[in-house]
């Protein structure tokens, strides 16, 4: 399973994998496998060279292992349909974003007929939450509370690839969260292309907020999280909702795409520069911890320097302590990609170098905030690449910051899923440091889940450092990757 793109496709890939397990698979790494799932994006326009890169590679991989198959699922395969079989004729199964559990009988169809079977629904068949999950985490889930997006946004392809927006109702939502949490997970990310705009379909604007309030009322359930949010929705009730609520956690995804409201409005974001700092700076006033971070996107059509200057403007107000940042790219069927007063490419480099170099300064800045703060960590698996070298294992804090933490001389050492407690000794723009020796340990039952799927002893000491990069995405750090839109 390749997935590319959004935490949506992240948890959609869950739910592919569960569906091929149920239908009698067994996942594969090693290099050998029967089939080969790609999950698609079409956000960036670098999405669809890398799928017909990989699907290039494994051309020759195909025609020497008899029986293989190949799916092509996702954004992309939704936008493209035909063109992706007509490009790589060595595809067998090509699906989209409303019929993922259609998958199975798909590839089946293909075996028997020996041909490629397209099928491409225009709108949801069966919400994802109700088909089986093979969840990599222990001790961190995704829970969709929507699929779709009503928003109009002129850079952004999605709504036409996911649909009008559809909510799950809140007790289907609860139940979910409560089953996860009766499995150990600790942690649980509220999910959705839209996520506080989740109510509209059955018309609660205060939907959102309730239901973060109701989270907080799942006994075992420690973390809550959400993303991603749209400005034009985030209410006050949200952020007294989160400011109130104990297991939601002091972090905040919060898009700015542009400060300039000229091009906020030519992007039809339907907020402005000053509402948009309102927020934060409410945010701030009621939860002072709290870390945000962001989407911005860089030359948009028509964008000046004037403009540009009053995106760098508003990152200096925020403060944020991490932005994903995005070149703009035209995606075909949007309205922005016919726009006159597309920006010349060395113009848009040189602009989010800038933005990146100052962005840089300010996350290194807020994180050397953090030095001598003692942070419960919650043990993550494969967060840290250099952890085997430096005797370290990494976690997250609870306002979602990366912690590299040194093991010292402990006899017990965590597991993915406990909790440590540890403080702050360095900060880089990226991550923390604690070196110190570990303040406290707990064990959990999410612990005990990682440690029994490695085949160890619950209660059992021995990590092993070179663990495999099976960690949930996070928007921490300055980084050119691609976040849930909105």
């Amino acid at each position: 399973m390749r997935t590319y793109g959004c935490q949506m496709n992240v948890h959609d890939s869950e739910r592919l994998a569960g569906l091929l397990e149920a239908a009698g698979y067994v996942k594969n790494d090693a290099g050998d496998a029967d089939v080969v799932v790609f999950n698609t994006c079409a956000v960036r326009e670098n999405a669809d060279n890398r799928l017909y890169g990989n699907l290039g590679h494994l051309r020759p991989v195909k025609a020497g292992h008899p029986g293989m198959q190949i799916a092509v699922g996702g954004c992309l395969a939704q936008k493209d349909r035909d063109t992706i079989v007509s490009r790589a004729p060595w595809v067998d199964v090509v699906f989209g974003t409303h019929n993922i559990g259609s998958l199975p009988v798909l590839l089946e169809r293909a075996r028997i007929r020996e041909e490629a079977q397209v099928e491409i629904e225009e709108s949801l068949s069966v919400f994802p939450s109700t088909l089986p999950t093979r969840r990599e985490s222990p001790y961190a889930a995704w829970v969709s509370v929507s699929v779709g997006c009503n928003n109009t946004c002129t850079f952004c392809i999605v709504p036409a690839l996911r649909g009008k927006e559809k909510d799950r109702r809140p007790g289907e939502i609860l139940r979910e969260i409560e089953a996860l949490v009766a499995e150990g997970v600790l942690e649980i990310t509220l999910l959705g292309q839209n996520v506080n705009a989740y109510g509209s379909e059955f018309g609660d604007r205060a939907a959102f907020a309730k239901l973060l309030r109701a989270c907080g009322e799942v006994s075992g359930l420690e973390r809550v999280r959400f993303t991603s949010p749209h400005p034009r929705d985030f209410t006050d009730d949200v952020i007294a909702a989160m400011a109130e609520t104990g297991n939601v956690m002091p972090s905040l995804h919060m898009p700015l795409q542009s400060g300039s409201d000229a091009v906020l409005k030519a992007m039809r974001r339907s907020y402005r520069q000053e509402r948009y700092l309102g927020i934060i700076s409410r945010v701030r006033e009621a939860i002072p911890d709290a870390a945000i971070t962001t989407d911005i996107i860089v030359g948009f059509p028509g964008e000046t320097d004037a403009d540009f200057e009053q995106t760098l403007h508003v990152v200096r107000e925020a403060r944020f302590s991490g932005a994903f940042t995005f070149q703009y790219s035209k995606r075909p069927g949007t309205p922005a990609a016919t726009m006159d007063g597309q920006v010349p490419k060395q113009v848009v480099q040189e602009r989010y170098e800038r933005l990146v170099a100052l962005q840089e300064e300010i996350s290194w800045a807020e994180n050397r905030r953090q030095l001598g703060r003692t942070l419960d960590v919650l043990v993550a698996e494969g967060e840290g690449r250099k952890d085997e070298a430096r005797q370290r294992m990494s976690g997250r804090a609870p306002d979602n910051r990366l912690v590299h933490f040194g093991l010292g001389t402990e006899a017990e050492v965590p597991r993915p899923g406990d909790v440590v407690t540890v403080d702050v000794t360095y900060a880089a723009p990226h991550h923390l440091v604690a070196d110190g020796p570990v303040r406290a340990l707990r064990r959990t039952r999410a612990g005990d889940a990682w440690a029994a799927r490695q085949g160890r002893p619950a209660g059992g000491s021995g990590v092993s450092l070179g663990m495999p990069t099976v960690g949930r995405p996070a928007p921490v750090a300055v980084t050119s990757g691609c976040s849930t839109r909105s």
